[in-house]
């Protein structure tokens, strides 16, 4: 797997992931493309007395998600137990069979046929959605796991968009819209095909999986399958919760376009591209933010971002004054609705920013035997919040609340939704301090990162500078870091919770606390028999004057017993900062001490076979670091 590239897009270029990429935005763009021009074709077209325009919408929508519910625990097998270049490409042949379906529909324009076609192209995207998640971390490493999902996400909701536009414009031509539409459907569906030929091998993850048919017991098997992982369970809630959220600005956008901001369908065309530019700028975002990791810590950032900016949605709208119905361009020539534009492309963008990471997560976090069938509950519950969205959106207009007061109560919801989620599951909100920390009050710079291994066991030993030293190596992992800690850092005011949050490990020295000190060994073997990263500051304690201590043998208790690798590191320039001990020995007693923004660093080396290492030889090592 080679990872030779600057950046997401340089994966553009490259076969095992350029072929993939086309396909799904093709695929996105041609369910969007068909599902905008049946709407348009039964709203304003056709009169059609059992479906009437004003629910017209509803139905597509509601016959659109329905395979979801119904099929994606049965997708999620079919995924883990087949080739997934197999997959795609017959996935590719349906859609092609059912655009030639609703091609003769519009043609004819027969509603029942095309009904049809919109269950059918749910079901293939419900047969597509595992696929095409399971498919990226079998071709991409964890550097390119988030640039890849980025880029993903960004093409998919630029297709909706391309796609819901083209759908609008070819179906209003007069006579022969119908005509065109199915071409361009049918087009659209070959060259998907087409490019599915291209997408290389993903061999099956889980071979021998017996396929259980039963939708409703496989439905409810994926969910206590995806509730056995705390991390990733969570993180599916989470990402539902953006599709919730999502849900009822886009249901809003031909309303508040119309009723509040006294536009006409370009205002509410205009509001979409708005948001859908947002997502994608955020989604693209997430690479250069997260410096080429899986780095959940923009979770945090993403969910306050998108509370801000829904909360003053509703400030910037609700005072609007009475007008004319106005087009696109005499909306955009008064300044006051650029403010409610800024705020749905930033809610947005913060929306992308909030969901890329999780994706990862879940991708890297996930076991691959059963990756695609966590992904397909992932898809389900997506389901289901969007339907409660869209019931809850109902019920709140119904009950006599104003759209920008639905806007205002989902912002304070994603808040409080936002803040459970952190502390149930407070490495999202420790992975954002770290983030914070390292780019904003110092200018982090990682080397060696390579070194801190993304699967199994091992031990980091670290020269101690500062009293926020966990939280650097916090944010230059990758993976959760269990840490071993003097046990007189928990009296520090915050920096104490901070580390009882992290779940650090006190120690004593044996003499003063002998029962702390047992304790302390004991716990530290049970994370490195769960498999974890372990980290332990080897000098006993904070360096006085930015020298390096000699290193004690409590690494070698610990590898007496369970001899794991152990990855030297050292953190660089730190010394002299606010969080040091500088002049007399003092910390934080100067914020301006080095400046804002000052450059710090973290070296790792090579790891050591359990049976090299010795402290001094491990000193050795970091001060080779510390010199480089």
């Amino acid at each position: 797997m080679s990872t030779d590239h600057s950046s997401q897009f340089a994966l553009l270029g490259q076969r095992r992931f350029a072929p993939f990429f086309w396909v799904q935005f093709l695929g996105a763009g041609n369910d969007n493309l068909f599902k905008f021009a049946f709407t348009v074709l039964v709203t304003y077209q056709l009169q059609v007395g059992w479906l009437p325009p004003a629910t017209a919408g509803l139905v597509i929508g509601a016959l659109f998600i329905a395979p979801y519910l119904l099929f994606s625990a049965t997708s999620g097998q079919l995924a883990d137990k087949h080739e997934k270049g197999a997959l795609i490409r017959l996935v590719k042949l349906l859609e092609i069979a059912i655009m030639a379906l609703a091609g003769w529909g519009f043609w004819v324009q027969n509603v029942p046929a095309l009904l049809a076609c919109v269950f059918l192209m749910g079901l293939h995207s419900t047969l597509f959605g595992p696929v095409k998640f399971a498919y990226l971390p079998q071709h991409l490493s964890e550097r390119e796991l988030t640039g890849g999902n980025g880029m993903v996400e960004m093409g998919t909701f630029v297709a909706i968009l391309l796609g819901q536009v083209a759908g609008g414009l070819l179906i209003a031509v007069p006579g022969v819209g119908g005509h065109y539409v199915a071409f361009a459907c049918m087009a659209l569906a070959i060259g998907g095909w087409l490019l599915a030929r291209a997408v290389p091998l993903s061999p099956p993850t889980d071979p021998g999986l017996v396929i259980n048919w039963n939708p409703f017991t496989e439905t409810w098997r994926n969910l206590q399958l995806a509730h056995g992982n705390v991390v990733v369970f969570r993180s599916l809630l989470g990402i539902s919760w953006m599709w919730f959220f999502g849900s009822v600005f886009l249901s809003l956008f031909p309303a508040f376009a119309r009723d509040v901001l006294h536009g006409n369908p370009q205002v509410a065309s205009l509001l979409l591209v708005v948001f859908s530019i947002g997502i994608g700028s955020g989604a693209l975002l997430c690479e250069l933010l997260s410096r080429r990791h899986v780095e959940i810590g923009l979770v945090p950032l993403g969910a306050i971002g998108m509370t801000v900016f829904a909360l003053d949605l509703y400030f910037a709208t609700r005072a609007l004054p009475p007008a004319e119905v106005m087009g696109a361009w005499a909306f955009l020539a008064q300044p006051m609705h650029w403010r409610v534009l800024a705020d749905l492309f930033l809610l947005s963008l913060f929306a992308g920013i909030y969901s890329v990471p999780m994706y990862a997560l879940i991708q890297l976090r996930c076991p691959p035997s059963h990756r695609a069938r966590i992904i397909a509950a992932n898809n389900i519950l997506n389901a289901l919040f969007m339907i409660v969205s869209a019931l809850l959106t109902g019920l709140l207009l119904k009950a006599g609340f104003t759209i920008p007061q639905v806007f205002l109560a989902v912002g304070l919801a994603n808040a409080a939704v936002a803040a459970y989620v952190f502390l149930l599951v407070p490495e999202y909100l420790l992975r954002f301090l770290a983030w914070m920390l390292s780019r904003l009050v110092y200018r982090f710079r990682v080397q060696g990162d390579e070194h801190i291994p993304l699967q199994g066991a091992a031990i980091l030993v670290c020269n101690h500078v500062s009293f926020v030293d966990a939280v650097l190596l916090m944010a230059a992992s990758p993976r959760p870091v269990r840490f071993v800690m003097d046990h007189r850092i928990f009296a520090i005011p915050v920096l104490g919770w901070l580390f009882r949050l992290a779940k650090a490990i006190p120690i004593a020295p044996q003499k003063d606390d002998p029962a702390t000190y047992e304790r302390a060994f004991a716990e530290a073997r049970r994370v490195l028999e769960e498999g974890d990263l372990l980290a332990i500051f080897p000098e006993g304690g904070i360096t006085r004057d930015g020298s390096l201590g000699e290193f004690k043998g409590g690494v070698m208790k610990i590898l007496a017993t369970h001899p794991v690798p152990v990855v030297p590191l050292a953190l660089t320039n730190l010394w002299g900062s606010f969080f040091s001990r500088a002049e007399k020995g003092r910390a934080m007693a100067r914020p301006f001490r080095r400046g804002l923004w000052s450059r710090v660093g973290l070296s790792a080396g090579p790891a050591l076979a359990p049976g090299d290492v010795t402290p001094q030889g491990l000193r050795t090592r970091v001060q080779a670091l510390l010199a480089a």
